[in-house]
C-alpha cells in the first residue's frame, strides 16, 4: 500500500516536523494550488509539514500539547499512506476506507477504518497492515521520482545504476530529460528485442533440421484462449534431444482448423518449414487426435511422416481415472475423500487446525528422535483434491491422507463435537468411514499401486526421455504390478494390520464373514474377510490396472515403436534386428529412398561391428545417450544414415510436460493484477522467462542492434 508524495523540497533526515491535518474531504484529492505559495511545496497527502523543530529521537510520532503530532521524516516517508486525525489522536488508512469490504480479511480487522490506530509505540503493526509481496495490491506501481515502488523496470535500472557507475551516469535523473528511454512503450520494445533475440537463438539451434511440435491450448486469467507451441529437436552440436518454447498465440476458438492455422502461422513467422515436421505430441483431446478432422490428421495430410504420439503422461492419468471409476471399492474410497475435503477443506480455520497439529506432531517427533531434521525434510503437508487432468494428483491425495491420518481424526472429532449442526453430522459420518478397516486397506492398496505409476509419470516428464525407453518403463511397471499380484498380499496385509492398532482401528478376523462398513450388504457379495479383501479387491484392482495399462500404453498399437526398439544400445545392442531397422527407415520415404535403404543395409553391419568393439559405446542405456556419444566421437559423420534414423526416433515426443510448464509460467506472468496485458507482451515475457538459459547467452551488442539504439 505505498503512497506517492507531491513534495519536491528535500527534507532533512535528522529533524522532525510539526504536522497539521489539512481540512479536506477524505473522498477528494487535495489541490496544491488551493494553498499559499509558501506552503505548496510542503503539502503531502492530507498534511502540512510545518517548520522543523528538534532533532529526531523516535521513529514514531510524539504527542504535543498544541494538538499537533510530531513526526520524523523517516517515519512519515515510510507510512505516508496514513491519514491522521487530531481529534481522535488516531491514524486511518484511506485505501481501506475505500475498499473496506475487500480488505477486512487481509488487514485483520477494521482498526484502520472505524476506530483508528492509536498504538503509536508499536510501529511494527503498520508493517503487518501493509503486508508483504503477496498481500492484496490496491494500487499499481508509482513511477514518480520519490516513489518506493517504481515498477520492475525502473527499480532494476536504479539498482544497476547503483552498482555500475557508467550506467548511473547515463540513466534516470542523469539522462537528458527528452531521452530517458523509460516510457512504457520503450520498455515493451526492449522486452520485444530480448524475446526476438532469444527466439533467434532457438531457431539457429534447430537450423534446417527436422523437428516435432508439442501443442496445447488453455485460457489465461482474462479468459482468452491461448495456444502454446514447443519444438522438440536434436541439437546439432551435442546430439542431445531438446524441447524449446517457440511462442504463444491467441486463438478465437479451439477447432482443429483454427489450431492448425495458428501453428502454421507461428512456424512461418520464424522461418520454419512445416514440411520438416516429423512428430506431433498432444494431450489426446478429440480436436487434437481425431482421425478424420483432428489436428494431427490435418497436419499429416500435408506431412505424412509427422507421426502423432498421444502424451504418455495423459494416457497414464486416464488409466488411473478409469481404475478409480470402474472399481466399486476404489469409487467408494474417492467418494470418502471428496466428503472429507468438503468437511475439512471448506474452512480456513479447519485447515489451520491441521497445520498447527502437524507442526506440534513434528516437534514432538523431533524431541523423541522418531524423525531427523534436515533440508527438505518434514515439509508441511495439505489435503489435495484429486483431479482427472492433474498428473499424480491421486497419489498425492492418498499419501497425504495416510500421513496426516491422526491429525485429520483430531480435526473431525473437534468438528463433530463443536461444529454447526450440518457440518457436525457430516464430520461424524466421514470419521466413521475413515476409522474402518475397509478404508485403511483400500487406501494402502491404492497408495502402493499409484506409487509405482507415479515414478513412471515422473520419468515421462523428462525432456530428454525417448519413446523407446518410455515403453520399456511401462513394461517394467506392468511386471512390478504382476509380481505384486502374485507375491504382495502378505506384505500389504502386514502393513495395514500394523497401521490399524496405532490409530485405534479394529482389525477383523480374516476367517469371519465380511461385514461392510458404511455400505449396505445388498451391494457386497457374501464372503469371508480374506476372500473379500484378497480376491474381491486386491486381485481385481491390480487386474483392472494392468488391463488399462495394456490397452492405453501398448507398443503393439504402433508398429513403428517395435522397430524403434531394435536400435536401443541397452545391454550392448542386444535388441538389434537389422530387418526391423530397415523397416523403420521405410516409414520415412522422403528421407530414405530405395538407394538410401541399400546403403543403410551395408552401413548397419559396419556400424554394429564398430559399436560392439568400441569401449566408449559400452554401457549406454538409451537412444539419447547413443546420439550424444555419436556426435562426441564424430561417428555421426561416419554413419550419417544411422544417425539420421536415430534423430528421427528421438524427435518423436513422449509427453507434453513442456507445454504444461508454459501454462504454469503464464499464470505467473499474466495474473489477476496484470490481466490486461497484451498478447505480444505476454509472449515476449514468456519467451525470456521460460528460456532464460538461452536468453542469458544473448549478448548486449545483439540487443542494441535489434533495438536500433
Amino acid at each position: 500500500m505505498g503512497g506517492s508524495s507531491t513534495c519536491n523540497v528535500p527534507l532533512e533526515e535528522n529533524l522532525v516536523y510539526d504536522v497539521e491535518l489539512l481540512p479536506h474531504d477524505p473522498g477528494k484529492r487535495i489541490n496544491i494550488m488551493d494553498y499559499p505559495a509558501n506552503e505548496r511545496n510542503t503539502v503531502r497527502r492530507g498534511y502540512i509539514l510545518k517548520k522543523p523543530c528538534q532533532p529526531k529521537t523516535h521513529d514514531f510520532p510524539q504527542r504535543q500539547v498544541s494538538g499537533l503530532r510530531r513526526f520524523s521524516v523517516h517515519w512519515f516517508k515510510k507510512w505516508d499512506w496514513l491519514e491522521y486525525s487530531i481529534e481522535k489522536d488516531a491514524a486511518f488508512c484511506f485505501v481501506c476506507y475505500l475498499f473496506k469490504n475487500e480488505v477486512d480479511s487481509y488487514s485483520g480487522g477494521d482498526a484502520f477504518v472505524d476506530g483508528g490506530f492509536r498504538a503509536w509505540n508499536k510501529p511494527e503493526r503498520f508493517e503487518k497492515h501493509v503486508g508483504g509481496i503477496n498481500s492484496l495490491a490496491f494500487r499499481g506501481h508509482d513511477e514518480s521520482g520519490e516513489s518506493y515502488n517504481r515498477g520492475n523496470f525502473l527499480e532494476l535500472l536504479k539498482w544497476l545504476g547503483e552498482k555500475v557507475e557508467e550506467v548511473r551516469q547515463h540513466t534516470l535523473e542523469n539522462a537528458p530529460k527528452n531521452c530517458q528511454m523509460i516510457s512504457p512503450s520503450i520498455q515493451k520494445d526492449i522486452i520485444n528485442c530480448c524475446a526476438k533475440e532469444t527466439t533467434r537463438c532457438i531457431i539457429e539451434e534447430v537450423g534446417d533440421d527436422y523437428f516435432a511440435i508439442l501443442a496445447d491450448e488453455s485460457s489465461d486469467v482474462s479468459q482468452k484462449e491461448q495456444l502454446a507451441l514447443v519444438l522438440r529437436f536434436v541439437n546439432r552440436d551435442s546430439g542431445k534431444v531438446m524441447e524449446r518454447f517457440l511462442g504463444i498465440v491467441h486463438v478465437g476458438n479451439t477447432t482443429a482448423l483454427t489450431l492448425k492455422d495458428a501453428i502454421m502461422s507461428l512456424l512461418v513467422e520464424h522461418s520454419l518449414s512445416p514440411s520438416m515436421i516429423r512428430g506431433q505430441g498432444y494431450d489426446g483431446a478429440s480436436n487434437m487426435k481425431g482421425e478424420i478432422n483432428g489436428l494431427k490428421t490435418l497436419i499429416m495430410n500435408d506431412t505424412p511422416s509427422a507421426y502423432y504420439v498421444h502424451c504418455f503422461a495423459h494416457q497414464l492419468q486416464l488409466t488411473l481415472v478409469a481404475v478409480a471409476k470402474k472399481n466399486d471399492s476404489c469409487g467408494w474410497l474417492f467418494e470418502i475423500l471428496a466428503n472429507l475435503l468438503n468437511v475439512v477443506g471448506v474452512s480456513c480455520k479447519r485447515r489451520e487446525m491441521i497445520r498447527q497439529d502437524q507442526a506440534q506432531e513434528v516437534a514432538r517427533a523431533l524431541d523423541v528422535g522418531d524423525i531427523v531434521s534436515g533440508s527438505g525434510l518434514n515439509q508441511e503437508l495439505g489435503l489435495k483434491r484429486p483431479g482427472d487432468t492433474r498428473w499424480s494428483s491421486y497419489y498425492k491425495s492418498i499419501s497425504n491422507i495416510i500421513l496426516l491420518f491422526p491429525t485429520i481424526v483430531k480435526v473431525l472429532v473437534h468438528i463433530g463435537k463443536h461444529g454447526v449442526s450440518e457440518d457436525k453430522f457430516k464430520a461424524q459420518i466421514v470419521l466413521g468411514q475413515l476409522e474402518s478397516f475397509d478404508f485403511v486397506f483400500i487406501a494402502h492398496l491404492m497408495l502402493t499401486i499409484f506409487g509405482y505409476t507415479n515414478d513412471l509419470c515422473v520419468a515421462f516428464q523428462r525432456k530428454e526421455q525417448d519413446i523407446v525407453n518410455a515403453m520399456e518403463l511401462v513394461t517394467y511397471a506392468k511386471l512390478v504390478l504382476q509380481k505384486m499380484r502374485e507375491q504382495g498380499w502378505d506384505t500389504l496385509l502386514n502393513k495395514v494390520t500394523s497401521f490399524c492398532p496405532k490409530h485405534g482401528i479394529v482389525v477383523p478376523t480374516m476367517d469371519s464373514p465380511y461385514v461392510p462398513q458404511g455400505r449396505s450388504r445388498r451391494f457386497v457379495e457374501e464372503a469371508t474377510n480374506e476372500h473379500h479383501f484378497r480376491v474381491g479387491i486386491f486381485v481385481r484392482v491390480i487386474d483392472l490396472h494392468l488391463q488399462e495399462l495394456d490397452d492405453r500404453l501398448n507398443e503393439r498399437n504402433m508398429e513403428i515403436l517395435i522397430c524403434m526398439a531394435c536400435l536401443s544400445p541397452k545391454d550392448n545392442f542386444s535388441s538389434f534386428d537389422k530387418d526391423k531397422v530397415l523397416k523403420l527407415a521405410s516409414f520415412y520415404p522422403e528421407e530414405f529412398s530405395s538407394f538410401d535403404l541399400m546403403a543403410l543395409e551395408c552401413q548397419l553391419d559396419i556400424f554394429m561391428e564398430n559399436m560392439l568393439n568400441d569401449d566408449r559405446f559400452q554401457g549406454l542405456n538409451d537412444l539419447n545417450s547413443l546420439s550424444m556419444m555419436l556426435v562426441k566421437t564424430n561417428k555421426h559423420k561416419t554413419f550419417p544414415l544411422i544417425h539420421l534414423l536415430i534423430k528421427l526416433m528421438l524427435i518423436l515426443p513422449v509427453a507434453t510436460a513442456s507445454v504444461e510448464r508454459v501454462f504454469s509460467a503464464m499464470t505467473c506472468v499474466k495474473n489477476k493484477l496484470r490481466n490486461s496485458m497484451g498478447d505480444q507482451l505476454m509472449n515476449d515475457c514468456l519467451v525470456t522467462f521460460i528460456e532464460k538459459d538461452v536468453f542469458l547467452r544473448v549478448s548486449d551488442k545483439k540487443l542494441l542492434i535489434a533495438s536500433k539504439i
